[in-house]
C-alpha cells in the first residue's frame, strides 16, 4: 500500500484543480540541480514478519541500562521507575492526551497538571509552578528571559561556569540576537565562590543562574549567592536535581526567585537523551511573566469543582508586546509521569531515594581513592554525581568508557574540561556488587595500562 493512500483519480483531480498535469510540476520550482535524478538507494520492501524481524536485530544493537550497570549522568540518570508509573501513565485517557486547546472538554489532563503544579510547589518551596517546559536546557532560557522582562535590565547575565554546558548552549541560542551578554563566571575550585560573583554583579545585572547540585555533581554556596545577588537588585535563578531535595533544601529556602530543572528523574526513562521533562517554579509577585501555562482550580456554573487554564502567557493568547514566551503547550505525558512518581514515592520515600545516592556514590568514591585509581578533582560536598581524576598510569575517560562497556558498565561521561576527567553518577538502582565490580574493574585498567607500558 502507498504511504499516500489516494487513487489516480483522485490525484488527478487534485492535480486539475490547482491547474497542474502531473505531480512533478508540484515541483518545478526547485532547482533541476538540486533535484535527485535517480531512485532512492533503498533496501527493497520486507513484509510486515521481516520488517520486525530486522527492526529487531537493529535495536538490540543498542546498549542501556537495562542491560548494563549505568553510572552515566550529566544530567540524565538511570533511576528506578516503579511499576505503577508505566500502568497508570499508558491508560488511553493519557497516552491520547496531547494539548487541551479546547481546555474545559479536558478536564482530566488539566486535574493532572494541576496536582503536578502542586507537587512541584511541594517539592521546591516556591510559590507557583507551571505545568511544565519542554527540559532544562530551554527552563534556563526561559527563566533569563523573565528576569529580563521582570528587571527590563540589560546588563550581562551572569551564569556560573558549573551550570551545564548543554544549558549555557540553550541559552546562547535563546539569547544569540538578544542584546544582554551572557557572561560565564570561571569556577577553577568546582563551584561559584561567592566572592567572584560579589565583584561581577552589578545595578544592571538581571539575574544570576547558579545549578545546585551543579555539573560537576557538587554543592554550591546557594543562600549566599542569593543574597549577594538580590543585594543589587538581580533575581536568583537556582537550576536544581528534584531527587536531591530529599536531602538539601530546596530553592524557595535558599532564596531563589525562578527555580527550574530537569524532570527527567521522575518517571522518564533516559530514552537515548530524551524527550523529557523541565520543571519551573517562581515567587507569586512574579507568576504574571511566568512561561508557558498554569492550570487552575475553580468552580462552574453549577458550583461543581473543576479546572481551566488560567493563565497562558503565549503571543497567541493575549498581545504580543505582553507576551513573556512562545510556548505554547507543556509536556503533557511525562508531568504526568512525574506526578504519579512523586505520589508514589511520598517524602519518606523520596527522602530514602536520595540517601541511597548519596551514601552509594560516597562509596563508591571511597574505594577508587582507595584503590588508587585516581584522585577527586574538587573536594566539594556532593550528592549523586562527581568529578574524578584519573591517575598516573590509567588511559584517557573515553578509553575507559569504550574499554568498560565491554565489562557490562556504562562508566561515565568524559568531562568536557579535562581528557582525564570522569563525571560519575551512582542512583538508588545500583547495586553494592555493582558499584564494586565497577571500581574492581577501572582499577584493572590500571594494572591492565601498567603492564602493557612494562612491555
Amino acid at each position: 500500500m502507498s504511504y499516500i493512500a489516494n487513487t489516480s483519480s483522485q490525484q488527478e483531480a487534485m492535480l486539475g484543480k490547482i491547474g497542474k498535469k502531473s505531480v512533478a510540476d508540484l515541483f518545478e520550482t526547485v532547482p533541476k540541480a538540486v533535484r535527485l535524478d535517480r531512485p532512492l538507494r533503498v533496501p527493497p520492501a520486507l513484509s510486515e514478519m521481516e520488517l520486525t524481524s530486522l527492526v529487531a536485530k537493529l535495536a538490540g544493537r543498542n546498549r542501556h541500562p537495562g542491560d548494563l550497570a549505568c553510572f552515566m549522568g550529566a544530567g540524565a540518570y538511570d533511576h528506578f521507575i516503579p511499576a505503577v508509573v508505566d500502568t497508570l501513565s499508558s491508560r488511553g485517557e493519557f497516552v491520547t492526551a496531547y494539548t487541551p486547546y479546547q481546555a474545559e472538554a479536558s478536564q482530566g489532563s488539566l486535574q493532572v497538571f494541576f496536582e503536578f503544579q502542586t507537587l512541584i510547589c511541594q517539592l521546591t518551596g516556591m510559590d507557583v509552578a507551571n505545568a511544565s517546559l519542554y527540559e532544562a536546557g530551554s527552563g534556563v532560557a526561559e527563566a533569563v528571559m523573565m528576569a529580563m522582562s521582570v528587571t527590563s535590565r540589560r546588563g550581562p547575565v551572569l551564569i556560573a561556569g558549573t551550570v551545564h554546558p548543554h544549558y549555557l548552549a540553550t541559552l546562547r541560542t535563546y539569547m544569540a540576537n538578544l542584546e544582554p551578554e551572557i557572561r560565564v563566571l570561571h569556577c577553577p575550585g568546582g563551584y561559584l565562590e561567592p566572592s567572584r560573583l560579589e565583584a561581577e554583579v552589578t545595578e544592571e545585572t538581571p539575574c544570576v543562574v547558579v545549578q545546585h547540585p551543579n555539573f560537576d555533581g557538587s554543592l554550591e554556596e546557594v543562600a549566599e549567592l542569593s543574597r549577594i545577588a538580590k543585594a543589587k537588585g538581580a533575581l536568583f535563578v537556582q537550576v536544581f536535581d528534584p531527587l536531591s531535595l530529599g536531602m538539601l533544601k530546596g530553592p524557595g529556602e535558599l532564596g531563589a526567585d525562578i527555580a527550574v530543572a530537569e524532570g527527567q528523574g521522575l518517571g522518564t526513562p533516559m530514552s537515548f537523551g530524551g524527550p523529557y521533562l523541565g520543571l519551573m517554579a517562581c515567587r507569586e509577585s512574579l507568576v504574571r511573566k511566568l512561561p508557558g501555562r498554569l492550570v487552575g482550580q475553580t468552580v462552574d456554573r453549577k458550583g461543581k469543582r473543576c479546572w481551566v487554564l488560567a493563565l497562558q502567557t503565549r503571543e497567541q493568547h493575549i498581545r504580543r508586546e505582553k507576551a513573556t514566551s512562545n510556548i505554547c503547550t507543556n509536556q503533557g505525558l511525562y508531568a504526568i509521569r512525574a506526578s504519579i512518581h512523586l505520589a508514589a514515592l511520598g517524602p519518606e520515600g523520596l527522602r530514602e531515594t536520595a540517601r541511597q545516592c548519596l551514601e552509594k556514590a560516597h562509596h563508591l568514591r571511597h574505594l577508587l581513592v582507595a584503590k588508587k585509581v585516581g584522585e577527586i578533582a574538587h573536594v566539594r560536598p556532593f550528592f549523586k554525581e562527581f568529578r574524578f581524576r584519573l591517575g598516573e598510569g590509567m588511559p584517557a575517560a573515553a578509553e575507559c568508557v569504550d574499554r568498560l562497556l565491554e565489562k557490562g558498565f556504562l562508566a561515565g561521561v568524559p568531562h568536557p574540561e579535562n581528557p582525564r576527567d570522569l563525571l560519575i553518577a551512582v542512583t538508588e538502582s545500583r547495586t553494592l556488587e555493582e558499584i564494586e565490580g565497577f571500581a574492581n574493574a577501572l582499577s584493572a585498567l590500571r594494572a591492565t595500562a601498567g603492564k602493557g607500558a612494562g612491555q
